[in-house]
């Protein structure tokens, strides 16, 4: 195969971007790297190029990429930086370098912050399927969690368009691949110069770093670093300096604060504002200098966009140890380099115990310091970053791309779909049927849609049917001798062309009699019946017979 002619699409220094950095970082090796004969850096529109990059790269207009069969490499993040990228990438295939797993946040701010929803539920049900398209329809009311952010990436239909992704951690290859074995996926290293040794911990460099921030220069320092979102844990770390492990103990946040975490409220509240330091936005000097201010970095993480934080590995890179969760891709992690602390109830507490082991142990966090640093240069060489980049185009160049398919989901259940397809019968009610006697009916109940109807006890989501027996008062009305009667419940699931059979044991009254069967289903929140057939829109079969 002759050398390749690449189109580099990035964000680029100074834009606000960690991809802007790792471009910076990885541009010099991968321009040397003989399988490419030619590399040209693509310039997005709307963003600033700085002088110094512009006349070492002189960057073309991004209009051009892919031009005369050259061969596009996109970096694609998570946030508005990186609309230019997706948009050219979803028209020209290529390969491309996926920062972040999940996507969805881009999604949302191409979408829902501009006040436009159709392309946002169109795009979440293209990759997602009727679980996409259920995420959406909250969104439409402004319900919103973290949780379906995460749990939607968002991604399928941009990936299906490359000819292949690569990814910086074995864990994110994984997930990736089993999501669609159709996609082309390799790990690759993330492009990490190796610094200046920060220096021991609590020697003299760090004494005076820690003078430079106004922190006492004795005192052990725990530092965060990046941009500090809610997800980062930040408001954790700060409630755990309030327990007995950690007193004394100052954090340092080097970092723009998102105005959904309110560090200095956790703090007073948990009575260390004292001890608590924020920085806001730094310059790579600045952000060195806190590197060498603490003794032990913390890059705590939940949920996770499945990226490779690029603070965490240059702050390793400097021969700092760090303290990480212990979820996803961070069990990439050599154990040597990094303590984990588990996420959920015990986090505060595990947190303090294993920060307050580490800064007692000189002799152990300079061994994870030095174990770090010979991470970073083994694994995350710039020259080892990008012979892998270059293999990967070479090896993918000619690939196909898998192109569009609709996604596939699990079926729908109950809990989620607006129309459960089925069939009520009842047998027993033969002729004749004296007033007084009672008898044992069968329901039989079938599943003729393509939701799966929930059992009655798994209880939100669940199934049950409302018994409703009518007859006539003296003065023309009815009466419901059947209200209170416990539910009908479904005794287990009901897959798709499911059947299940259901005793009905009832007492014949005199006179005319009618008996009616009413589905409903169980609410997410309370508990309590909310939704029978013809509320909140729900299609489901009833049964409705004059007994004999």
């Amino acid at each position: 195969m002759p050398p390749l002619r690449l189109d580099y699409v990035s964000p680029l220094p100074p834009v606000r971007s960690g991809i802007a950095d790792y471009t910076a970082d990885l541009l010099p090796f991968l321009a040397e790297r003989p399988e490419i004969a030619e590399l040209r850096v693509m310039h997005l529109p709307g963003q600033p190029v700085s002088d110094d990059f512009a006349s070492r790269w002189h960057p073309v207009p991004a209009a051009e990429t892919g031009d005369d069969g050259r061969l596009p490499l996109y970096q694609m993040g998570n946030n508005q930086h990186h609309e230019g990228v997706l948009e050219l990438a979803m028209e020209r295939p290529g390969v491309l370098i996926l920062h972040d797993l999940v996507l969805h946040h881009l999604l949302v701010e191409r979408t829902l912050s501009r006040g436009v929803f159709e392309p946002y539920a169109e795009a979440l049900e293209r990759d997602h399927g009727w679980v996409g398209a259920a995420v959406a329809g909250t969104r439409r009311w402004a319900g919103y969690t973290d949780g379906g952010v995460f749990a939607l990436p968002a991604h399928r239909t941009l990936l299906r368009r490359q000819r292949g992704v690569l990814v910086h951690s074995a864990w994110a290859a994984g997930v990736v691949a089993e999501e669609d074995p159709e996609i082309a996926v390799r790990a690759i290293p993330m492009a990490v110069p190796l610094p200046a040794a920060a220096g021991p911990p609590g020697g003299e460099a760090a004494r005076a770093a820690r003078r430079a921030f106004g922190l006492p220069e004795e005192a052990h320092v725990l530092g965060s670093f990046g941009f500090q979102t809610p997800i980062k844990r930040t408001a954790a770390a700060v409630r755990a300096l309030a327990r007995p492990e950690l007193a004394g103990v100052h954090l340092l946040v080097v970092g723009e604060v998102s105005p959904q975490v309110d560090l200095d409220a956790a703090a007073a509240e948990a009575g260390v504002a004292d001890r608590v330091h924020v920085t806001g936005f730094v310059d790579y000097d600045r952000f060195e200098q806190g590197l060498a201010a603490c003794d032990l970095a913390l890059n705590l993480r939940y949920p996770t966009a499945g990226e490779t934080s690029a603070s965490l590995l240059r702050l390793l890179a400097a021969g700092r140890g760090a303290v990480v969760s212990d979820y996803a891709q961070f069990r990439d992690l050599p154990p040597a380099a990094v303590a984990r602390v588990p996420l959920g109830d015990p986090e505060e507490a595990e947190l303090a115990a294993v920060c307050g082991a580490l800064l007692s142990d000189p002799a152990r966090l300079a061994a994870m310091g030095a174990a770090a640093r010979a991470h970073v240069a083994a694994e995350h060489d710039p020259e080892r970053a990008a012979a892998a980049v270059a293999a990967a185009c070479a090896e993918l160049a000619e690939r196909e791309p898998p192109g569009d398919r609709p996604a596939t989901a699990p079926p729908a259940s109950s809990a989620a779909a607006r129309h459960l397809g089925g069939v009520l019968a009842v047998e027993g009610l033969d002729r004749p049927w004296p007033a007084g006697e009672r008898r044992r009916l069968t329901v039989r109940v079938t599943n003729s849609g393509d939701s799966r109807w929930l059992a009655t006890r798994r209880g939100p989501g669940g199934v049950a049917f409302v018994v409703a027996l009518e007859t006539e008062e003296g003065d023309g009305g009815t009466v419901d001798l059947a209200a209170g009667h416990p539910w009908l419940a479904l005794p287990r699931d009901l897959a798709p062309g499911e059947e299940a059979v259901l005793p009905l044991d009832l007492r014949r009254p005199p006179g005319p009699a009618r008996l009616a069967l009413t589905p409903l289903v169980l609410d997410g929140w309370s508990g309590e019946r909310v939704t029978t057939a013809g509320e909140r829109g729900l299609q489901a079969p009833c049964w409705v017979g004059e007994l004999p």
